[in-house]
This record gives structure tokens, C-alpha cells and sequence, in this order.
């Protein structure tokens, strides 16, 4: 499955509770999208999310029914595995 960027621009900053993200998680799931890793930008308004999705209209689709802004869409490779297994030990540090 293909490998997408997505940017995500919030008029406020975003707070999520358990519950929006259980939605959201359920949504894409439906949509055959499968959130990876996000970064949320220092003012708290900007996401960037990494997604496994069979394609940009799959993740277009799960953002209109959760209700999530989607403001940019860039198909990405896995890069170096050297990258993905930083990122990975960077992630499970921080998670």
C-alpha cells in the first residue's frame, strides 16, 4: 500500500480526546486508511500525519466523515531503512 503525507491545517489548536481519536480511527478503517505517525507542529494547529492508504481519495473520503481538515496530500517512499528504523526508535522513545 502506498505511503502518504498529509498536512492538516486547524483554524484553533487541536485537542483531541479518546473519543475523537477512537472515531477517527474507526473512519479510516472503513476507508481502508491506516493512520502511522503524526508531528503536530509547536502553535498546535498543524499536523503532519503519515498514512498507509490505497490511495489520496481513500484519505480525502475518511477526512470528510471525521470531519478533519486535509489540506495537503504527498505520496512518500519508505526512504533509508536506516531512516525507518530511527524514526521508529525515536517514536517508541517518545510514545
Amino acid at each position: 500500500m502506498a505511503l502518504y503525507l498529509i498536512e492538516r491545517n486547524f483554524a484553533r489548536q487541536l485537542e483531541l480526546s479518546d473519543e475523537d481519536v477512537e472515531l477517527i480511527e474507526e473512519v479510516n478503517g472503513d476507508e481502508g486508511v491506516r493512520w502511522l505517525f503524526s508531528f503536530l507542529s509547536a502553535d498546535r494547529r498543524r499536523t503532519y500525519c503519515l498514512y498507509e492508504a490505497p490511495s489520496p481519495e481513500a484519505i480525502r473520503a475518511a477526512a470528510r466523515r471525521a470531519d478533519v481538515p486535509v489540506d495537503e496530500i504527498v505520496e512518500v517512499g519508505p526512504g533509508t531503512p536506516q531512516f525507518s528504523d530511527r524514526l521508529g526508535d525515536w517514536a517508541d522513545a517518545v510514545g
